[in-house]
């Protein structure tokens, strides 16, 4: 049930980003969830997208070096605590979490958040024996 996650490799310098989104834009790829961390020279653009292909095709032939990695999104409620809920699952599991960003989107009663774990059908056996959703394409896309 793991999400395709597109890990972008980008340069960075002043309108890269803008070229990113533009070129995603143009093929009628919704972003659903982004986190961004830079270096010097260059950031590291980690995306759920709503057509993951197309995404993937459009960068791809515009030159830049993507990755995609099999991540789990969880929806977790939008209270004070429940994120924390989650980790504690992971953590009593011994399933180690190399990242997390929230989606760009959420409802009155949720918030959505993508996990880079370690072992991703453990994380979300676990996730859902404690009764959290475990996220699919199929969510990605209604939102």
């Amino acid at each position: 049930m793991s999400l395709k996650q597109l890990t972008v490799f980008v340069q960075n310098h002043q309108g890269s980003l803008v070229s990113i989104t533009e070129t995603l834009a143009k093929h009628n790829v919704n972003i659903r969830a982004l986190s961004i961390a830079d270096t010097e020279d260059f950031g590291i653009l980690r995306l759920i997208v709503n057509d993951t292909k197309t995404a993937l095709d459009t960068l791809t032939s515009d030159g830049y070096l993507i990755k995609t990695t099999d991540v789990v999104g969880v929806k977790i409620g939008d209270a004070p605590g429940k994120l924390s809920e989650a980790l504690r699952v992971l953590d009593e599991n011994s399933i180690n979490m190399e990242y997390l960003y929230a989606f760009m989107t959420r409802t009155e009663k949720h918030a959505y958040v993508v996990l880079r774990v370690a072992d991703n059908q453990k994380a979300e056996k676990a996730l859902e024996k404690a009764d959290f959703h475990i996220i699919t394409d199929k969510d990605v896309d209604k939102l």
